[in-house]
């Protein structure tokens, strides 16, 4: 499976992004994705992640409420809207998947997309 992650920029807080993970080379419809983010000089954390069906999704505390993933498999595509954004979600964000549970932990996830930056000013 090859991901590609997309829709990354630079807005201002407050503002909202909507984050794209593409998938090709594998049925994607039964993969958990999950979204994981790295701002610099930090370790890269979990964001949110999606069961296969979209039955089941979890997020980090610190973007629950604002941030909501959403999964099209028909397109093969999975999604990150990310509203209400504050300076400090300032990161690369990567998406990954796996035809496993999934989970909160990087270790969980077999495949991953390159990462795309989002910038949120002040």
């Amino acid at each position: 499976v090859q991901l590609q992650a997309s829709g990354g920029g630079l807005v201002q807080a407050g503002g909202s992004l909507r984050l794209s993970c593409a998938a090709s080379g594998r049925t994607f419809s039964r993969f958990t994705v999950g979204w994981f983010r790295q701002a610099p000089g930090k370790e890269r954390e979990f964001v949110a992640l999606a069961s296969w069906s979209a039955g089941t999704t979890y997020y980090a505390d610190s973007v629950k409420g604002r941030f909501t993933i959403s999964r099209d498999n028909a397109l093969n595509t999975v999604y990150l809207q990310m509203n209400s954004l504050k300076p400090e979600d300032t990161a690369v964000y990567y998406c990954a998947a796996t035809p496993a549970g999934g989970g909160t932990r990087q270790v969980s996830y077999d495949y991953w997309g390159q990462g795309t930056q989002v910038t949120v000013s002040s």
